[in-house]
């Protein structure tokens, strides 16, 4: 059995499915189905690829380096290729508010803070 088309192979259209087929009641549905196109689809051969070998390497990018045998950089920016096919901006969820370096040590000087929650803070743990 094929795996069932997201994209009309001649025009990349949509696909309306309009029979649905039981085997093991025999019966069929007759309808309008929209497909819905699993957001990996979206991808290219080669980035298929390259998100198998980062499972595989369990998302290490410096163990991808050795694997394919290309620099951090270049790897990083195709992981964000893939990122942005998957519809999503990379390192936006990373954006973290600044911590004021100054603020902290003062505030530790002036013993507002104690020594754990002054690195607390400067480590990003609020």
């Amino acid at each position: 059995m094929l795996p069932l088309p997201t994209r009309c192979p001649l025009t990349g259209g949509e696909i309306i499915v309009t029979r649905i087929y039981c085997p093991d009641a025999d019966v069929s549905i007759d309808g309008r189905f929209a497909v819905a196109e699993p957001p990996f689809a979206r991808l290219t051969p080669e980035q298929i690829q390259f998100v198998e070998i980062f499972v595989r390497n369990e998302g290490k990018l410096n163990r991808m380096e050795e694997d394919l045998g290309l620099s951090y950089p270049t790897i990083r920016s195709r992981l964000h290729d893939v990122i942005r096919a998957l519809g999503y901006e990379p390192g936006k969820e990373e954006a973290a508010p600044a911590v004021d370096r100054k603020q902290v040590l003062a505030e530790l000087e002036a013993g507002s803070l104690s020594f754990d929650e002054a690195m607390q803070k400067l480590a990003g743990g609020d």
